[in-house]
């Protein structure tokens, strides 16, 4: 029914990115499995009904066919074997045999009769071709913000804008935003807006690389198309009204500080060992002349630790959530950052010290007790 030998390392490659969208569990079995297509090229593919991931394998295809691999029992076999090429056939009875130097294996297969079909993206248009690495960036660097609560579904994703001639892409969960920026050599054109779900961008984001190879987004109507080498992921887009983000973003602040990245992060991570999950407490912050504290009380203890920084904080008491604030600071990618506050009951704002608009992020403060 079908034959075809691969060089291992491909294969396993192939069978681990194929297998990311595979379902864990599900009524229909065959979703379970990744479909596998042998002719003029060999393809697999893995879907759940929401996230499809198709990648293209070179190999020696002796016999077309098509079936559906039981893809952690695939996975397991292949990724063991010898590093020699390995030849994969399934006989009329769905009967699997992968054969490699001297090792050989028997299963069985499903038929792919019963396998759903893709997303049709014939009609897709191509929206942009960015380098690997900065779309990994974007999404690393607004994934953590996006909101877990389905109230909202639209906020369970990143939403990704094209206007004015750059690509943006923010997220929110209501208590915080994160924004990357990117702006191609050659503005881009023309305005875009779209959603694309949280759990579609971890996949994506575990398939690109850090590399300067470019990634292709492509979109219909409903569907989002990122072409990655020789994958291919689709989903579809989230609907509903995202956050005007601009709003928000109220740049005229009285306070301005900038300090180390690495420094801040540090500092708060040491009085952060006082909060956890059981014992809940906002890290309470005092900006003063070139310097902030950061203090924390709960039943697990007391901390108290401070940062330098550049500016005048006029005395300002605010209290923060520190992790919100950790995760900010632990993707921002620059030695130096500008911390921008107004008031007590405003957002801290914190932009690349360079005056570059690369990144936002933004915090909302938390009610601390007045001592």
């Amino acid at each position: 029914m079908l034959k075809f030998t691969c060089e291992k390392a491909l294969l396993v490659s192939a069978i681990s990115v194929a297998s990311r969208t595979v379902a864990a569990k599900s009524p229909s079995a065959v979703l379970e499995g990744i479909y596998l297509q042998a002719g003029m090229q060999l393809r697999m593919t893995g879907y759940n009904m929401e996230t499809g991931v198709t990648v293209t394998v070179p190999a020696e295809v002796t016999e077309v066919g098509e079936c559906v691999m039981p893809a952690r029992l695939f996975f397991d076999i292949v990724r063991r074997l010898p590093d020699e090429p390995v030849t994969v056939s399934v006989d009329d009875g769905m009967k699997v045999s992968v054969i490699c130097g001297i090792s050989a294996f028997h299963f069985s297969a499903d038929q792919a009769q019963d396998y759903p079909e893709l997303p049709s993206v014939e009609d897709a248009r191509l929206l942009a071709e960015m380098p690997q690495r900065v779309l990994r960036e974007m999404i690393g660097g607004t994934l953590f913000a996006v909101s877990e609560q389905a109230t909202r579904p639209i906020h369970t994703g990143v939403l990704f804008e094209k206007a004015e001639g750059s690509w943006t892409a923010v997220s929110t969960d209501g208590f915080r935003l994160a924004l990357r920026r990117w702006t191609p050599e050659q503005a881009a054109e023309g305005n875009e807006k779209f959603v694309v779900p949280a759990a579609a961008l971890r996949e994506v984001e575990k398939i690109l690389e850090d590399t300067d190879e470019p990634v292709k987004i492509s979109r219909t109507k409903l569907h989002i198309l990122f072409q990655i080498g020789d994958a291919q992921l689709v989903c579809r887009v989230l609907e509903g009204e995202f956050m005007d983000w601009r709003k928000v973003l109220v740049r005229d602040t009285p306070i301005k500080m900038t300090g180390s990245v690495s420094a801040l992060a540090s500092t708060l991570e040491r009085v952060g060992l006082m909060v956890n999950e059981k014992y809940k407490s906002p890290v309470r912050c005092l900006f003063g002349k070139d310097t902030a504290e950061f203090r924390t009380d709960t039943a697990l203890g007391s901390a108290r630790d401070r940062c330098t920084l550049a500016g005048d904080g006029k005395d300002l008491e605010i209290g923060f959530n520190c992790r919100y604030l950790l995760d900010a600071l632990r993707v921002i990618d620059t030695d130096d950052v500008l911390i921008e506050l107004t008031n007590s009951l405003s957002p801290i704002i914190m932009t690349p010290a360079d005056g570059k608009d690369t990144f936002t992020y933004l915090v909302l403060p938390v009610r601390v007790k007045t001592e």
